[in-house]
């Protein structure tokens, strides 16, 4: 699902030209990356460097979302600020997997167990941030578009911010679970999202034929 959604953003992206759509689509590449992985450690491959990828994954996919969001809303500032965080962030992460160890924290083919403090405080700095700016913008786009589906964006952030930063570790079923109803709320919000993306465009197509 996550890869079918993946490939329809592309196509939007493709079509459009928009910086939000490419970041949306970058974004949900990534979590389908993050969930194929999780595929892996359930037939019981485990290595290190996929661990530490698939903890890197997860946190800086919420951050892509985000950029997205923050590209949409039109502001130049706004968009460059984020930008420099997130790779600021994006490196933070990599030098917290360099100088920690993580370990098999899979259990039964699921990922369970404790990180590394250092890689926990990386993880909140990029995905916390992300997430509220996801919300935010959310909250605005339904305030000005009273659709409310969009609200399925602000759940469905929530459960995948929840699913990748805290790894529910003591519940570790609810990680698939959480990710799966994210995963299904964002397909609802993006697709409508972008259909609405693509009547704005084509109502500003009609003003300017008859104000231009």
């Amino acid at each position: 699902m996550s890869t079918l959604l993946s490939i329809i953003l592309t196509r939007n992206f493709l079509r459009k030209r928009k910086a939000s759509m490419a970041m949306w689509a970058a974004g949900l590449w990534l979590f389908s990356a993050s969930v194929g992985l999780e595929v892996v450690f359930a037939a019981g491959v485990f290595s290190e460097t996929l661990i530490d990828l698939y903890l890197f994954l997860v946190a800086f996919l919420v951050e892509i979302l985000a950029l997205g969001s923050v590209f949409l809303s039109g502001n130049r500032k706004s968009g460059i600020g984020y930008m420099i965080y997130t790779l600021a962030t994006a490196l933070f992460l990599v030098y917290s997997f360099s100088v920690s160890t993580v370990g098999n924290i899979i259990v039964g083919g699921v990922v369970y167990g404790e990180v590394p403090s250092i890689i926990i405080i990386s993880s909140s700095l990029a995905t916390f941030p992300a997430a509220l700016i996801l919300v935010i913008s959310s909250i605005k786009s339904y305030r000005k578009t009273r659709d409310s589906r969009l609200l399925s964006i602000v759940a469905g952030v929530a459960l995948v911010s929840i699913a990748g930063t805290l790894y529910i570790a003591s519940f570790p079923a609810l990680l698939y679970y959480a990710e799966f109803g994210g995963i299904l709320l964002l397909w609802f919000g993006f697709i409508d999202f972008s259909s609405l993306i693509a009547k704005e465009n084509d109502s500003k197509e009609v003003e300017a034929n008859v104000y231009g």
